[in-house]
């Protein structure tokens, strides 16, 4: 059993935030002892998958919806199911627009370097758009796909 406190520390979340996804049900079966909570690792397992979904972009009142689905056992599988893959999906374009940010990023480097190497940025605007250097080419390719 954890504290309120330990919890807190161990997923670097404030207190309070805990308090709050205890007062929106997505602990049914926190234990207190007096007025103080208790944290089972079952509410431990629960609160990794919460914070996977808030990162994933989901909002707490879908959560808490898909808290409830849980409490409905293998009724609610395929909707659950559902949720991830869509969940899912999302990140997985989050990551590929990241990706091409990271490119940009490591093309403009590229950039600026031999600009300053160069004294000029002549050279790279004639190497522009499909002459560059195999890996920067990659880069700048990536960099400028269409989304």
């Amino acid at each position: 059993m954890y504290t309120i406190g330990q919890v807190a520390q161990m997923f670097d979340l404030p207190v309070s935030t805990l308090r709050y996804y205890d007062k929106e049900g997505l602990f049914p079966d926190l234990e207190r002892r007096g007025n103080i909570r208790k944290f089972s690792e079952r509410e431990v397992d629960a609160l990794r998958v919460i914070e996977c979904l808030k990162k994933s972009g989901l909002e707490i009142k879908d959560i808490k919806k898909f808290m409830q689905w849980v409490s409905e056992g293998s009724a609610s599988y395929e909707k659950r199911k559902a949720l991830f893959e869509q969940r899912r999906a999302v990140v997985e374009e989050e990551i590929k627009a990241m990706e091409r940010t990271l490119a940009m990023l490591k093309f403009k480097c590229w950039y600026y370097e031999k600009a300053m190497a160069d004294g000029t940025e002549d050279g790279i605007n004639a190497m522009l758009p499909d002459q560059l250097p195999e890996e920067i080419q990659k880069l700048y390719d990536q960099a400028n796909e269409r989304v």
